[in-house]
């Protein structure tokens, strides 16, 4: 039986409520957010050098980021595939909606790696993923004022302990859906952190964190953005499995609050998300990386470290304003379950928040179906103690002085 057969049997029939044209479509996009892979596009390859540079100049200048590929030449192509699609020939209105979204998100997607370092990026990003709204930059920069700093945790643990965490943690995950898969990259390149791309959790081979956060940050990248692409894997829509259009935010949202039910989602996490937010301003006013720096180490006490890495993830492509999603998903996240609104749903894919009644639609439709695995902090009775306390809490109180 071949791999296809297989998940039409899975779904037991769940296929047949979608027309070929919905099936064919689906499909198509899905392969095509793989193959744009924007954010592995927008990741420097060069981190170690700037910081080198950046530390001669006395932080006075931030040497420009390099990047692997670009989609200069096959720009046109997929725009052309992508655009070539039976969008609309899809007959239920609600999957046509949302493949119609998607699909142009894709073209937005092409455009943003297209214009790298060009004069025009700051646009792009800006159309893809909003610009920073006065209102919001106010709420971020008191958040900077209220939220205290505190003596960060000492970093005790390297990439050798956070892969071994990842092993465990997938390996629970397996032992429940013998389906989930999530590889494990060592990342060569300096500097770049943590992160999931296809579904794989890459960590940087010189990363360093507190032991107190290995959990906490597993079910950031693991239980979340691992769990949602398996989750949607598992649907009919496979661009669940990708993300449907805008489902950056929910999804942002969804993992730092992840870090706060596990256990330890420290103040200085929180004042970070809020840099990100100040930085992400700045990038679209065309300030520099080293006049962002001074920004955050100088009126906002952002450690050195901390300033640095915002500020280059700022001013990826020439000033990329995603990074603002963290904490605009938090803020929206802690709105609707303040209204008592359902947690578990929230795991069936990769989605927006404006998206889930439709979604909630076509679960009734049959056409879909609820999440078919959770975090397994939702099995933790601390946690789920956490998740009624956050539903009456401002988004300046979301964060734990020690480990819970």
């Amino acid at each position: 039986m071949t791999r296809m057969a297989k998940e039409r049997k899975h779904h037991n029939g769940a296929d047949e409520l979608l027309c070929e044209a919905a099936i064919a479509v689906d499909r198509a996009l899905e392969e095509m957010d793989r193959k744009i892979d924007w954010l592995e596009r927008l990741t420097p390859v060069n981190i170690d050098e700037i910081w080198d540079g950046f530390q001669a100049s006395s932080f006075r200048s931030m040497p420009d980021s390099r990047y692997g590929e670009g989609l200069d030449q096959d720009a046109p192509v997929l725009r052309s595939e992508l655009f070539s699609l039976p969008v609309r020939e899809i007959k239920n209105p609600i999957v046509e909606a949302l493949m119609l979204e998607k699909q142009r998100e894709l073209d937005r997607q092409i455009e943003l790696v297209r214009m790298r370092d060009k004069d025009g990026f700051i646009l792009a990003s800006i159309d893809l993923f909003g610009h920073v709204s006065e209102r919001f930059l106010q709420t971020a920069k008191d958040l900077l004022a209220t939220v205290p700093v505190l003596t960060p945790k000492q970093e005790d643990v390297g990439a050798a302990e956070v892969c071994e965490a990842a092993e465990a943690a997938i390996a629970g995950y397996r032992k429940r859906a013998p389906t989930f898969r999530c590889g494990i990259v060592v990342d060569p390149t300096p500097g770049t952190s943590m992160y999931v791309s296809a579904g794989d959790f890459h960590v940087a081979h010189d990363y360093r964190t507190s032991r107190h956060r290995v959990k906490p940050l597993i079910a950031h990248e693991i239980g979340t953005h691992v769990l949602t692409r398996h989750n949607g894997r598992r649907q009919p829509l496979h661009t669940l499995a990708g993300g449907l259009c805008d489902y950056d935010v929910l999804q942002e949202g969804l993992a730092v609050l992840g870090e706060y039910l596990t256990g330890y989602l420290p103040a200085d996490r929180l004042r970070v998300l809020a840099a990100r937010v100040v930085a992400a301003h700045m990038a679209a006013e065309k300030e520099t990386g080293a006049e962002i720096y001074a920004c955050l180490t100088e009126q906002h006490a952002i450690p050195s470290k901390d300033a640095f890495d915002t500020a280059v993830r700022a001013k990826r492509g020439g000033g990329l304003t995603k990074d603002a999603l963290y904490l605009k998903g938090l803020e929206e996240l802690l709105a609707y379950l303040s209204r008592g609104d359902k947690f578990e749903i929230l795991f069936l894919g990769k989605f927006a928040l404006k998206q889930l009644p439709s979604l909630e639609k076509l679960i009734e439709l049959g056409i879909l179906h609820p999440p078919e695995l959770l975090p397994t902090y939702c099995d933790d009775a601390a946690a789920r103690q956490r998740l009624a306390q956050v539903r009456k809490l401002p988004l300046s109180a979301l964060y734990q002085e020690t480990p819970q």
